[in-house]
């Protein structure tokens, strides 16, 4: 269409050219989806700058402006500082290893070839960090003599972070692993997963429940350090900011809003919560274009209460999501029945939402299923900031109640601190330091 309006078109009978289909084409690397995206098109393209970057089905992204107060900060390295080589990828809110340099630590990169669109790697848009190269990097290693090695986060790193720990040249190696187990199952690479759990000098996993599964499922007669800390924690700076004013205090009905896939989430569920005066916001132009026979049967069935709205970015989540009253997390009915062993991964999972709906102060909605074993669940019930529902009905009575949800608010706003990756650091660091002793 675009070529069209520059004048017609005419048939010359003849072959010229021939579409030809493969993985490799630069549009596909710039398309975002399972095979393409900003990240896709760093690794292959290796720009030494931060991007402004919009795909035709994407949401326009604008790291120069989003990285520059990163960028632009002065660094100190400390007399008893770590070299901390980052390997494999930082999925969502990578600026969080800022956090390690801010305390006088040294950061350099190793990234794996074959990234999902949300798996960030390097060169890292906010700099600070230091690449080595892919070819011949266990000669860089050699030279640069790391401290320990932290390697993370998702099942797309798991072939490249196995490739190093095989060859690693003597260096303490940390594994820290998010999504997930039954993923590696499904695509070939548990023996490589297993290794990194048995092998690592110190093994991190992203909640709890997902630490006591490795434990169970791959029992072993000398215990590694082992911790559990979310993957997807974001930087501080996020949760700076004010709150805004609620959206239900101008019009009396109750707003909720989804950052992200609507998982589990019915066009039904939306109609009868609408019944209850609830309305559902939904952010992100390219959840929109992928669900869009669900967006339009959802403003069939109800109409005035799906809203859609732009990508927020990081610097507008307070401000932007604490209009709202409650967030939504994965929807799932476990059928764990309280076995461990019986978990699936929604059971064992914190969404990354999970920081993005606590940098708001927001209370999160998730189906009640006492009972079993679930991560979220027993998150939000130790910290008292979910709303745990067993139909829409008992929902929407639940998000009525104003003395209730005004409670859950507090209590969410108070455990902001802990959703933060800076909060953590200090632990990490003296995690690495335990498996750096741990192998000398």
């Amino acid at each position: 269409p675009r070529l069209r309006r520059r004048g017609p078109f005419a048939g010359t009978g003849r072959v010229s050219c021939e579409w030809v289909d493969h993985p490799g084409q630069r549009h596909k690397r710039i398309r975002e989806g399972d095979a393409g995206g900003i990240n896709t098109y760093r690794s292959y393209h290796q720009p030494r700058q931060p991007l402004r970057f919009h795909s035709s089905i994407g949401s326009p992204i604008d790291e120069v402006e989003r990285y520059r107060r990163f960028r632009e900060r002065p660094t100190q390295p400390a007399p008893d500082g770590l070299k901390i080589l980052l390997v494999g990828e930082l999925a969502f809110n990578p600026e969080r290893v800022l956090a390690f340099e801010e305390r006088g630590h040294r950061l350099y990169g190793l990234w794996t070839p074959t990234p999902a669109d949300f798996n960030t790697v390097g060169p890292l848009p906010f700099g600070h960090v230091e690449d080595l190269p892919r070819a011949g990097w266990q000669d860089a290693v050699r030279r640069l003599k790391p401290d320990v090695i932290y390697a993370q986060l998702n099942w797309q790193a798991v072939p490249f972070a196995h490739h190093v720990l095989s060859e690693n040249p003597g260096v303490p190696f940390v594994w820290h692993f998010k999504e997930g187990p039954f993923f590696c199952i499904k695509k070939g690479i548990w023996p490589e997963l297993a290794a990194l759990h048995a092998r690592s000098d110190g093994r991190i996993y992203a909640s709890p429940e997902l630490r006591d599964w490795f434990a169970a499922a791959c029992p072993e007669p000398t215990a590694r350090p082992t911790l559990a800390l979310d993957g997807d924690l974001a930087k501080r700076e996020w949760f700076d900011g004010d709150f805004s004013r609620p959206l239900s205090e101008t019009d009396g009905e109750v707003h909720t809003v989804l950052p992200g896939r609507p998982i589990g989430i019915e066009p039904e569920t939306v109609a009868a919560l609408a019944e209850e005066g609830v309305h559902l916001h939904f952010y992100g132009e390219v959840f929109h274009r992928r669900y869009g026979a669900w967006v339009e049967e959802v403003q069939r069935l109800a109409p005035g209460h799906l809203h859609l709205h732009p990508q927020c970015d990081q610097d507008a989540w307070v401000s932007e999501f604490s209009k709202y009253d409650a967030g939504w997390l994965h929807t799932f009915a476990s059928e764990n029945g309280g076995d461990l062993r019986r978990a699936t991964w929604d059971d064992l999972n914190y969404p990354a939402r999970l920081a993005t709906l606590a940098a708001a102060g927001l209370p999160v909605i998730q189906r009640d299923n006492g009972g079993a074993v679930v991560a979220t669940q027993t998150l939000a019930r130790d910290l008292d900031i979910g709303v745990f529902y067993r139909d829409f009905g008992d929902l929407g009575e639940q998000l009525g109640d104003g003395r209730r949800m005004g409670e859950l608010r507090a209590n969410a706003q108070r455990h902001r601190p802990r959703f933060t990756f800076d909060h953590h650091a200090d632990r990490l660091i003296a995690f690495f330091r335990e498996a750096i002793a741990a192998r000398a």
